[in-house]
């Protein structure tokens, strides 16, 4: 055998032996035939249970802020009291959460999913249309929000509450704002308040709900279904609206424990090299004596890659968990080194800019073990820079959707140096295959879009049975990305059939950016699509042709759309056509030809 990936196949076959941990074995689940690990917990609620147990060691710093697991618990016990005493939140229901990664964010996640009912996480760059909507479409008995949240669904309260009643809670408002929030306000679009903003009336303020020396001994009693919703995440939708997913109890338990494999896959393949090779393996520390992991979460927690990819193994784990009030390079590099961060997870354009930072070289980075993350394309260059800037430690990406819980596929370490173009092998609790335009399944050695079908699958999307009828067919969802599978059973995704552009790990979908640009009365025609960005992976551009006599530019176009949708959806370049955009015989416009075409021209 050559390098790791020889014994990547033994690695795997081993751990999942019948008397493993990892055993799997086929059980029915939403109708379908699908693979479960036999010893998987039966929902979330344990896993905060068994999270618990880590009692004083340090869960999450924020900023400044510092929490042990049993305050948090503290804090769960008495949120989730009063969400069921109060506003009778149980098994069916949801609650919303829009805000920063605040501490309240994990707190409100873990005591609504441990009463059984679903977290609705609200992206908070949305605008407040995009709120109305969302809340309106979810409908949740609470919604819990910073001031900057507050502020932007206010004025659409009313329209909300005409289809459902919701009460709210105010996280950090004005009067109680922690000094470490600093006196920082945003100014774009996105993040519209100030102190002088008005907020809703009838907000119940956090500190007068969450009392964490008054709460409860143990969490409500409760029955939760392996599938039951625990989160609804929405993900943007082709027809311009967005669509929200259903991820279960048994789907993220499992996306947890597929992380946890695929790592622990990769380590004992390493370790086999190093016994073939008659070299010395590393002596196992005494559990009791291993230091604390340390996981940064640079992401939002409304998205799986924080939320289900980060903050869920973290927490199992007993680690802790390092938040930032917004994204900033030098301030990342800061905490790195203060706080010992071990495990890195981010989109690769965060990757990329500590490394280019002035300041990396003057922090200690001596402590990072995994340096990556999910959400777009790690490209290859990235993967050997990362892996010569930590010796200490290695690279790591995954690829998957929301739509999945989490990951598809995972790799890091050796196995990643070695094919720095792939994103890895499929996780052992899915089947995958690959289907050609007209849905046929493709033999081996092919290329086609990828389906998969297990336990991460979503139920499906609330309120939309035709889209979720067009995604998961006979159990097989489609992830609309044209890959193709090596011998080794290594993915390399290739293209995206969906028209989607992923501008630094945001899903901007083609379709919705025009519906918004075409609301405009001067729009004769108007196309797009993305364009390759060195920072971001992606970047929004948009090619438009004008109703005659039109005297529309781009800072008047820019300034229509910016009450409609989030600020990282509109085109950061627009170019403006006299002639038609190029069509096919079937009336539709050929993105790509006109991509190159105005790349040309540049």
């Amino acid at each position: 055998m050559s390098g790791v990936i020889g014994y990547f196949k033994q690695a795997w076959d081993e751990l999942l032996a019948p008397d493993s941990g990892f055993a799997i074995s086929e059980q029915e689940v939403l109708g379908f035939k699908m693979k479960v690990f036999n010893q998987a917990p039966a929902n979330m609620r344990v896993l905060w249970e068994l999270a618990t147990l880590h009692g004083d060691k340090t869960y999450v710093v924020y900023e400044d802020e510092r929490y042990s697991y049993a305050q948090i618990d503290a804090r769960v016990r008495a949120l989730a009291h009063y969400l069921r005493d109060q506003h009778g939140v149980g098994s069916g229901d949801r609650v919303a959460v829009a805000m920063r990664n605040y501490p309240e964010w994990l707190v409100s996640y873990w005591a609504v999913v441990s009463i059984g009912a679903a977290v609705v996480g609200m992206n908070a760059w949305w605008t407040g249309p995009e709120m109305e909507f969302g809340l309106t479409d979810s409908k949740p008995k609470v919604l819990i929000a910073d001031r900057e949240r507050l502020a932007t669904v206010g004025p659409h309260l009313d329209a909300i509450r005409a289809n459902s009643a919701m009460a709210l809670i105010g996280v950090r408002l004005p009067e109680d704002a922690s000094q470490s929030e600093g006196t920082e306000l945003p100014t774009n679009n996105t993040e519209l308040p100030t102190n002088n903003t008005e907020l809703p009336t009838g907000i119940v303020r956090w500190e007068d709900v969450v009392n964490p020396d008054e709460a409860p001994a143990g969490l409500p009693e409760t029955d939760i279904d392996p599938d039951d919703d625990v989160t609804i995440f929405y993900t943007s939708g082709t027809t311009g609206f967005p669509k929200g997913a259903q991820l279960t109890h048994r789907g993220s338990v499992h996306n947890v424990l597929n992380i946890a494999f695929l790592s622990m896959v990769g380590a004992l393949a390493e370790a086999k090299q190093l016994a073939a090779s008659g070299q010395e393996l590393p002596v196992p520390s005494d559990p009791a004596t291993v230091p604390q992991k340390v996981f940064m979460a640079p992401t939002p927690l409304f998205h799986v890659t924080a939320c289900n990819c980060l903050m869920h193994p973290a927490t199992l784990t007993g680690s802790t968990l390092v938040l930032m009030y917004k994204w900033d390079t030098a301030r990342a590099l800061e905490l790195i080194e203060r706080e010992g961060v071990t495990n890195f997870s981010g989109v690769p354009t965060m990757s990329r800019e500590m490394l280019l930072h002035q300041d990396w070289d003057k922090r200690d980075t001596s402590t990072l073990e995994t340096l990556g993350g999910g959400g777009a394309p790690l490209q290859p260059d990235l993967v050997s820079k990362i892996d010569q800037a930590i010796p200490q430690g290695a690279p790591s990406t995954g690829y998957g959707l929301t739509e999945t819980n989490g990951i598809i596929t995972a790799v890091s370490a050796q196995l990643y140096v070695d094919k720095p173009a792939s994103c890895g092998p499929v996780v052992p609790t899915l089947d995958y295959k690959l289907i050609d335009e007209l849905g046929n399944d493709l033999p081996e050695g092919s290329t086609g879009e990828l389906c998969v079908k297990g336990p991460i699958v979503i139920k499906g999307y609330i309120n939309r049975e035709e889209a979720t009828a067009e995604a998961i067919q006979d159990g097989w969802f489609r992830t609309g990305d044209i890959a193709n599978i090596d011998e080794d059973g290594f993915v390399f995704l290739v293209d995206r059939a969906k028209d989607m552009v992923l501008r630094g790990g945001e899903n901007v979908y083609c379709s919705e950016v025009e519906a918004a640009i075409y609301r405009h009365p001067d729009i004769a025609e108007a196309a797009v699509f993305g364009l390759p960005d060195e920072r971001l992976g992606e970047e929004v551009a948009a090619a438009i042709v004008l109703q005659p006599g039109s005297k529309l530019d781009e800072a008047g176009l820019v300034e229509f759309m910016a009450p409609q949708i989030a600020k990282f959806k509109i085109p950061t370049r627009v170019w403006f056509r006299t002639e038609p955009l190029p069509q096919n015989a079937n009336g539709k416009f050929l993105k790509k030809n006109l991509r190159e075409e105005l790349l040309e021209q540049g």
